[in-house]
């Protein structure tokens, strides 16, 4: 398997779990303030995990498939638009063929604003930087809802695994 698809598959189902826990969020009456809430003081707050987790997301795309998604400067103003934002990205995630990503060896050099400054290749964008970006503020997302006390487990975190399982054997 391509990096491409790698990447495409991992990408739906993190969204879907992301909009899942938005969707629980959403539904609960202290929706607003979760989405204010953070893990710790000098963290961020479940908002901008969104938007930081999307911002990963449309990187990919634009070092990946030279495409032009815009980033957010700023977070979402409610949870509705954040899952409408989710909504949208998992579209073009789904939308997107493999073949439009560069191949798997391509040279990806970027830059942070803090100064570092990266040389990858593109498989290796996407392991070492992308998925763990993208996993890191979805994480933090999950703790910031269990912590506030949404009822919500790892089954929450992990559902998309459920199309894997095996049907007990007969006794």
């Amino acid at each position: 398997m391509r990096i491409a698809e790698f990447t495409l598959a991992s990408f739906d189902q993190l969204l879907g779990t992301f909009e899942h826990l938005l969707g629980k969020a959403a539904a609960d009456p202290r929706a607003e303030a979760l989405f204010a809430a953070r893990l710790a003081e000098d963290m961020a707050p479940l908002a901008t995990q969104v938007r930081f987790a999307t911002h990963q997301i449309a990187n990919t795309f634009n070092r990946l498939t030279g495409s032009t998604i815009a980033t957010a400067d700023s977070d979402h103003a409610s949870l509705a638009d954040a899952l409408a934002h989710l909504a949208e990205m998992r579209a073009l995630v789904q939308a997107t063929a493999p073949d439009a990503f560069v191949a798997d060896d391509t040279p990806i050099d970027f830059d942070l604003p803090n100064g570092m400054a990266f040389a990858l290749t593109a498989a290796e964008y996407v392991r070492d930087w992308s998925l763990p970006q993208l996993y890191f503020h979805l994480m933090s997302a999950y703790a910031i809802l269990r912590q506030a006390g949404l009822p919500i487990g790892k089954a929450d975190y992990i559902g998309y695994i459920a199309r894997h399982m095996k049907q007990p054997a007969a006794l």
